[in-house]
């Protein structure tokens, strides 16, 4: 993957190429098992088990501290030092003792585009950004982002900007911001998110902006909740753009498909126990999706260009927001888990939130889908499943060669995907002063254009 979040290549699980790498992984699995195994039983079997593990401890300890004391290994880092003095290593080093640059770097400004904050509920705000020359679109944007990390993604970098694209466009934005739920908010519900916090969110910015309706954006999960929200309050929303966003769970083209079965997650467990779904176990699950790109290749890449400061800049700005992880409030996860993800139920017509069904053929505006080629986290195939029970009849679809966060950051987003994503919905909103545009709703008496961005 590219600095800025792009996919360079995709192979093929028939590629001959990863033979070798799977006979790795699954020969180091099963001896990993089969010495922690042969580790455990000496330990049950031993008169005192405790006793013995720290023997054991104990023991490699001191052999380990011993060889570190030991003339030849201190001969043999003396060497090593000696043959890096001169090496790229040493001035990676050197670039690290120019505090001006580097701190300046590895402090990058994030989400700088001017907002207040303009409603709050619980641990939700919303921030505001006006547009400086005056919105020419009665139908502001407002953005649902996940549960999952933090929306300033959607704000990362002037140049690397949804929010500035939309605020060039014409449309005044508004970001709903869901905080860091408390333990207290272990309760929420999908419900609660969806019939309560967006609807409030909805009906105040309509009040705030003058507008009947708002174009509604979701991201990632945020965008399984905006389908939920436009189905159920459909005069509402006039147009809804979704990234990225799961709507068919059915497909087995991810790992979380995977991990979230039934057979290899006890949700129940992990949420009774903790209330909350942690940050980091989720931070540690998307991480796994990919661990040679989070472990390896993008500290390679770091080494190589950490002497531009563009690309620092960059990279600290995506590692802060990485790292920023929060938890999701437990019921809500819970649900999302198994009603979602195991049973489908969105699709399949069997979804209910406050005792009322979520029926996706409600939704007659129009409709974009975007997704990305290169998605590990939502397969293109998931999103692009709601075409087949929407009842929109104006439905578009642009992808771009990139990843699940390249959607949002990457530099052939901001200008392929973007520009055109932004017009699409200028010209189904209403303009400031002019003629109201006639919503287009109905069934779709046609096959859905499925267009890519020139």
């Amino acid at each position: 993957m590219t600095p800025d979040g792009e996919q360079k290549r995709e192979m093929s699980p028939d590629d001959p190429t990863l033979d070798p790498l799977v006979a790795f992984w699954s020969a180091l699995m099963e001896q990993t098992d089969e010495t922690a195994r042969e580790t455990l039983e000496r330990i049950a079997a031993a008169a005192d088990p405790q006793s013995w593990r720290r023997q054991w401890l104990r023991a490699v300890s001191q052999s380990l501290d011993a060889y570190m004391r030991s003339p030849p290994f201190l001969r043999a880092m003396s060497q090593a030092h000696r043959n890096l003095a001169n090496s790229e290593a040493a001035k990676t080093w050197q670039r690290f003792l120019k505090p001006p640059d580097v701190a300046q770097a590895t402090q990058s400004a994030v989400a700088t585009t001017p907002h207040r904050v303009v409603y709050e509920e619980g641990t939700l705000k919303l921030q505001y950004y006006s547009n400086d020359n005056g919105a020419a679109l009665a139908e502001p944007v407002l953005v649902c982002f996940a549960l999952v990390n933090r929306p300033y993604i959607l704000d990362l970098q002037p140049d690397r900007s949804v929010i500035r694209r939309l605020l060039q466009r014409g449309f005044d934005v508004y970001l709903i911001d869901w905080g860091v739920p408390a333990s207290s908010d272990k309760h929420l519900r999908l419900h609660d998110y969806v019939c309560r916090f967006m609807k409030n969110v909805t009906d105040f910015v309509c009040s705030h902006s003058g507008a009947t309706s708002v174009n509604l954006l979701g991201y990632c999960m945020g965008g399984t909740l905006a389908a939920m929200f436009a189905s159920l309050y459909p005069e509402l929303v006039r147009n809804l753009v979704l990234l990225a966003a799961p709507i068919d769970f059915s497909r087995d083209e991810s790992l979380l498909n995977v991990w979230a079965s039934e057979d290899n997650f006890n949700v129940d467990a992990l949420i009774d126990a903790y209330g909350n779904c942690p940050g980091p176990f989720l931070q540690a699950s998307f991480q796994m999706m990919r661990p040679v790109q989070s472990f390896h290749e993008k500290f390679i890449g770091f080494v190589e260009r950490m002497f531009d400061d563009r690309f620092l800049e960059n990279f600290f700005g995506m590692e802060q927001w990485a790292n920023d992880s929060i938890p999701v409030a437990g019921e809500a996860f819970r649900e999302f888990v198994k009603m979602l993800y195991r049973q489908n139920r969105l699709v399949e017509g069997q979804m209910m939130l406050n005792d009322e069904q979520i029926d996706l053929s409600k939704i007659v505006c129009p409709l974009l889908m975007l997704t990305a080629d290169f998605d590990h986290l939502v397969s293109p195939g998931s999103t692009l499943a709601l075409q087949n029970h929407v009842g929109s009849r104006d439905i578009q679809h642009m992808s771009i060669d990139a990843g699940h966060i390249g959607l949002a950051v990457s530099s052939k987003a901001h200008a392929q995907l973007w520009p055109n994503a932004a017009e699409w919905l200028a010209t189904r909103s209403t303009p400031k002063g002019g003629q109201t545009r006639p919503s287009i709703s109905g069934h779709c008496d046609r096959p859905p254009r499925h267009d890519r961005p020139a």
